[in-house]
């Protein structure tokens, strides 16, 4: 069984007043070309699908245009959707009642039962093209402090901050309910959070503060959990050996990530669980100059005429770049 995860969409960015949709497009359509040529069963898109909480008729209209084509051409793809900070968790979900019908789960917020968290939504069979599940997603969307009862901000509980501890025990409960449930079969998670030791940007990250700490020790995440799909850092990185990954964001979202190796995770289910980064090209090109620092206008401009661009290239494929000159 194959799984793609990916993350960080920002679908209805606009950087320094540019639009972003062509560069969209282009990722949504490479992303429906890798489904079909790597034979993908289920697509996990670990929250930030839209940049902000009011995303417009056409970011909208891009997601779902690209979720239809997506499951037409594959038509046994399961995708899941979670929220991360930047959604509308509500909007994200309210089409809900569709998009099942399809395939598709779409979890914006933590929801509840009697029993504690209901697994019967955030617990998420994956199964193969003939029908037999193969593996089980844990999917929980972007956490806000009224999803974990009983946290107590500033409180230290041994020698962790409070916010840590209540992540723990969050995912503790989740992950035992789950395994009791999954019956030997592999067990996944998506999250939306800062893990420390991650390699954050600068310019497009959040830093998530919930009682003056942004981050979690990767270990927060149960052991029974054999993969974490994670969003929030735009870098393409693991923790935790590996089990942990940021998938990354699928271009660059600002000039700090311009060095970054964009792409998405292909996870295979085989004896175990192993996964690969695929790198993805980018739709228009950044640069900045100099490369790091400061420059003299002359050199900035040697650097310019040197990237040799094309005055002739359409409006939405223009390069980006950015400039910084000593004063």
């Amino acid at each position: 069984m194959r799984i793609l995860h990916t993350a960080d969409w920002h679908i209805g960015q606009t950087l320094n007043g540019w639009s972003r949709d062509h560069e969209h497009r282009a990722f949504l359509d490479h992303l429906h070309d890798v489904i079909l040529a790597e034979d993908v069963d289920a697509l996990l898109v670990a929250g930030d699908v839209f940049d902000g909480i009011n995303p417009s008729g056409e970011a909208q209209r891009l997601l779902y245009g690209a979720i239809a084509r997506m499951v037409r051409s594959q038509p046994h793809l399961q995708i899941i959707l979670t929220a991360g900070n930047h959604d509308p968790a509500q909007r994200l979900e309210a089409p809900e009642a569709v998009l099942n019908e399809l395939g598709v789960h779409v979890l914006g917020t933590l929801r509840r039962d009697a029993g504690g968290v209901d697994l019967d939504r955030h617990l998420i069979p994956l199964r193969d093209r003939h029908g037999a599940i193969r593996a089980h997603v844990l999917a929980v969307p972007f956490l806000r402090q009224a999803d974990m009862p009983g946290l107590h901000l500033g409180e230290e509980q041994g020698d962790e901050p409070a916010i840590t501890v209540a992540v723990r025990a969050l995912h503790r409960e989740m992950s035992e309910a789950a395994v009791a449930r999954a019956g030997g079969l592999p067990l996944l998670a998506m999250g939306h959070l800062t893990c420390s030791g991650g390699l954050a940007s600068e310019g497009a990250e959040r830093r998530i503060l919930i009682g003056g700490e942004h981050a979690v020790p990767p270990d927060v995440f149960p052991a029974e959990l054999g993969y974490v799909a994670l969003g929030h850092l735009h870098r393409p990185q693991s923790l935790d050996g590996g089990r942990v990954r940021y998938s990354g964001s699928a271009f660059p979202l600002s000039a700090s990530e311009i060095a970054y190796d964009h792409g998405v995770t292909l996870i295979e289910l085989t004896d175990g669980i192993v996964h690969r980064h695929l790198p993805v090209d980018r739709p228009v090109l950044m640069f900045r100059l100099p490369p790091s620092g400061p420059g003299k206008l002359e050199d900035v401009l040697v650097g310019l005429a040197n990237l040799a661009l094309d005055p002739d290239t359409p409006r939405d494929k223009q390069p980006f770049v950015y400039l910084s000159l000593t004063a």
